[in-house]
């Protein structure tokens, strides 16, 4: 059962992180830009994106929860109770590369997200014109 001190251990690892306080509970920034809080409840509030969200929430594994109020949030409450740390490590490195400066994240090329990107749509042929139509002659034209 990871603690608030292992989150602490996996920001050592991270460039440039300063624990600090957001909403007046311990915190990670990096750049000034707050990523990770500790929740009254015990719980933590880690960013991600929607995407990743849906998909943590899609497993109905009781570390990851929202709770009203965080639903819109592009973020995960983490139970550290029931969260293994190789998941947590993750988590909060990818929360580090959501606020981290481009600068920061370049140092740390295994951090970087490895997304796909999604396919073009594929181009619409070109359009046909119409044939145009013969021009009517003039009366000068038609002696």
């Amino acid at each position: 059962m990871p603690t608030w001190e292992d989150v602490l251990r996996i920001a050592d690892s991270i460039p440039e992180v300063e624990v600090s306080t957001w909403f007046r509970a311990p915190a990670l920034r990096v750049a000034k830009k707050g990523f990770v809080r500790l929740r009254a409840d015990g719980g933590l509030f880690v960013l991600c994106d929607h995407d990743e969200k849906q998909a943590l929430l899609a497993r109905e594994d009781p570390a990851f929860y929202v709770v009203p109020g965080y639903e819109a949030d592009a973020a995960i409450l983490v139970n550290l109770e029931a969260v293994d740390l190789r998941t947590l490590t993750l988590l909060v490195t990818r929360a580090w590369t959501l606020k981290a400066p481009q600068r920061l994240r370049k140092q740390v090329p295994e951090f970087e997200r490895t997304e796909p990107r999604a396919e073009p749509p594929p181009a619409d042929p070109p359009k046909k014109r119409a044939p145009r139509r013969p021009r009517k002659k003039k009366a000068e034209d038609a002696e």
